[in-house]
């Protein structure tokens, strides 16, 4: 593991055309090398080359993966999937399939034959469910109009224009002004109520002369949302049944087509997705010619690979080339292109370079502060959550989840050792500061609310700390961690200066630092705070210390330099919320556990359920409320606080060229 990112060397190597499948291949199946796109990355080289173009196959393999997507998309809809928090703890393990490597034309062959088997059945059906879920649309809200009219006996093929009188029907909210409109015409009108409160509406079915038609149109613009019930017959009870049998034949054929369609993708998605990720393979190794530069007779190929790996790629070109190749490395100090970042990390760190991630992944010459995010980042969380009790559970079941769950799942495999370590430090931190689930042990076993968890003398000092009863002794400890974790910042911004070789921003950014808080924290112990008196001659270096550091802040941020300063103590005195967070866990188990001791007393009998019922659900709402707040607050403090000190972000990901295989493995 390195405090930077992994060396890079930028490698560019010339070979002749008719080694440039045999080299793709090589280039895939290693996975040590990053392309670069010239045509993007070194335009000036196209003064010399011209740029490579696509193997005319890539539009063959996108027509055939574009076809395989279409049918694995409908099928994975289908798929019989475990839900909700069984299926996230239990995901669908993949199979891979072994496969051997074939040339394209076997490739197309097979995918035929596979479309030809199962294309035209899987499209139909699929056909056929839109279909039937249209038509059951459609019927439901037929349903629903219809509803509105069961109480009246009329035939709904009446609902028309006829040679004498003209029948409309629909839905109103304002009945009564329909209702005088409608009789001014000389017409007849029927209503009925439907909706309750405010939501009230009326279905209305109007009968006037046909000489009156642009006029009751009128109304009906006006009031009315018209409904049509063409081509239904019958009465409005008779259609609705019709309908409701009508839904219930769809409803059968929908679950025939979708059982059809389930079974289908039991037997065969796994066979599409195999079979996709080949051409996908094929695909990506044709397209990467477009990235290189050629000649009449070579290739010009350029990328990034890991300084470790150099020779290894050097030999690799050699043997597949048979020594036909001109390679040559730089290093990144003598190229002015940024280099990608790998960020060499052991597994179980993962978790945390996503975190990081989050924020942006380091420069290819910035620190990387994935690393010390492990012990930062769980340690205030435990500050803030601080109550043992609930670093129990967290850490009970990031136990079972890592040794039940995580061997089917690498995501629940790593991040449950970071509940690991979250349970660790709140256990740490709860008995550090007499905390389980509040003062339950005191209050029910102990029998006395004011007594402490244990009693220990340690080096002369009492513990556990009462956070509750002594809150200035938890502020000073949390504003320790907050000076500790932005002077481990300034650290980290030196080491990083010195190993860029730029000193002399040492003395300029992070030693006025350090004078300003040794010098100015000196003098404000003796004269604000009076916690010690200086010595003359202490007195004078601590005048120094701060006149020098205040002078080098200004000199080197100009009037910016208050507003550093200032920057400086808000970012320190943030670190407060690592108090206010832990007095609110306990304070709020404290206040459920007080009212779950009066319940007996309140309520007899039932009371007794009531505790247990009270204990349980409400420290379980305090525990997901406040590891909330704590997770969000502790990385706030290492993205603003810390990371501000010496990391910026920004860099961009190495990405080899390599194959990506999640559903295959090649065999020889």
């Amino acid at each position: 593991m390195l405090l930077f990112p992994a060396p890079m060397k930028k490698v560019s190597f010339i070979i002749h055309q008719s080694s440039l499948e045999r080299v793709v291949t090589s280039l895939h199946e290693s996975g040590l090398m990053q392309i670069i796109d010239i045509s993007r990355e070194d335009p000036k080289l196209l003064k010399e080359v011209e740029a490579g173009s696509v193997d005319p196959e890539v539009n063959n393999c996108l027509m055939y993966e574009n076809r395989l997507s279409n049918l694995v998309g409908i099928l994975k809809k289908y798929v019989p999937l475990k839900k909700g928090l069984k299926g996230f703890l239990s995901p669908m393990v993949v199979e891979k399939k072994t496969v051997k490597r074939k040339d394209l034309q076997t490739l197309y062959k097979e995918t035929d034959f596979l479309l030809k088997k199962l294309e035209e059945n899987i499209l139909s059906l699929e056909k056929g469910v839109h279909e039937v879920e249209d038509r059951i649309e459609g019927v439901d809200e037929t349903l629903q109009n219809l509803s509105c009219f069961l109480s009246f006996s009329f035939d709904l093929s009446y609902i028309k224009e006829s040679e004498y009188v003209t029948v409309k029907a629909g839905l109103t909210s304002d009945v009564e002004s329909v209702r005088k409109e409608v009789e001014s015409l000389g017409g007849l009108l029927g209503y009925t109520e439907v909706g309750k409160k405010r939501e009230k509406r009326w279905g209305v079915v109007a009968v006037c002369h046909i000489s009156e038609k642009e006029r009751l149109d009128v109304i009906w613009q006006r009031y009315v949302d018209d409904l049509h019930f063409f081509p239904l017959t019958g009465t409005p009870l008779e259609a609705y049944k019709r309908l409701q049998k009508e839904k219930e034949e769809l409803l059968r054929e929908l679950k025939r087509l979708k059982g059809e369609l389930r079974e289908a993708a039991v037997k065969h998605l796994n066979e599409l997705l195999v079979k996709r990720e080949e051409i996908q393979i094929e695909r990506v190794r044709r397209e990467v010619s477009s990235a290189f530069g050629k000649t009449n007779t070579t290739y010009v190929v350029e990328g990034w690979v890991l300084e470790r790996n150099s020779e290894k790629l050097e030999s690799l070109l050699t043997k597949v080339t048979g020594e036909s190749v001109v390679c040559s490395f730089t290093s990144p100090s003598s190229n002015p292109v940024e280099p990608p970042v790998y960020l060499d990390m052991p597994q179980w760190m993962e978790p945390f370079k996503s975190i990081l991630s989050l924020f942006s992944i380091p420069k290819y010459n910035e620190v990387n502060p994935a690393p010390f995010l492990v012990l930062w980042f769980p340690l205030m969380f435990g500050v803030m959550l601080g109550d043992a009790g609930y670093g129990v559970i967290i850490f009970l079941l990031s136990l079972v989840a890592r040794f039940k769950w995580g061997k089917v799942s690498s995501f629940i495999r790593s991040w449950s050792l970071v509940g690991l370590f979250f349970g660790f430090w709140t256990i740490f931190f709860g008995f550090l500061f007499n905390s389980f689930f509040g003062d339950f042990v005191p209050r029910f076993v102990y029998g006395d609310e004011n007594a402490l968890l244990y009693q220990l003398n340690l080096m002369g000092y009492s513990i556990p700390l009462d956070a509750l009863h002594k809150p200035l002794v938890i502020l000073v400890i949390a504003l320790l961690i907050g000076l500790v974790h932005l002077n481990f910042g300034f650290v980290l911004a030196m080491y990083q200066n010195f190993k860029r070789g730029e000193v002399g921003k040492v003395f300029r950014e992070q030693v006025p630092w350090f004078l300003l808080q040794i010098g100015g924290g000196a003098l404000v112990g003796e004269a604000l705070l009076h916690i010690w008196d200086l010595s003359t001659l202490l007195f004078m270096v601590s005048v120094v210390f701060t006149v020098v550091g205040l002078i080098a802040l200004f000199v080197n941020n100009r009037a910016m330099g208050f507003f550093e300063l200032t920057g400086f103590v808000g970012d320190w005195l943030s670190y407060a919320r690592l108090l206010a967070l832990g007095l609110a866990t306990s304070g709020m188990a404290l206040a459920f556990n007080i009212v779950a001791q009066l319940m007996p007393k309140i309520i007899p009998y039932v009371g007794v359920v009531l505790l247990f019922l009270v204990l349980i659900f409400a420290h379980l709402a305090n525990l997901l409320i406040q590891s909330l707040g704590a997770a969000i607050h502790s990385l706030r403090l290492q993205y603003v606080e810390f990371f501000n000190r010496f990391y910026e972000g920004g860099g961009k990901e190495f990405v080899p060229f390599c194959v990506r295989r999640r559903y295959t493995e090649e065999v020889k």
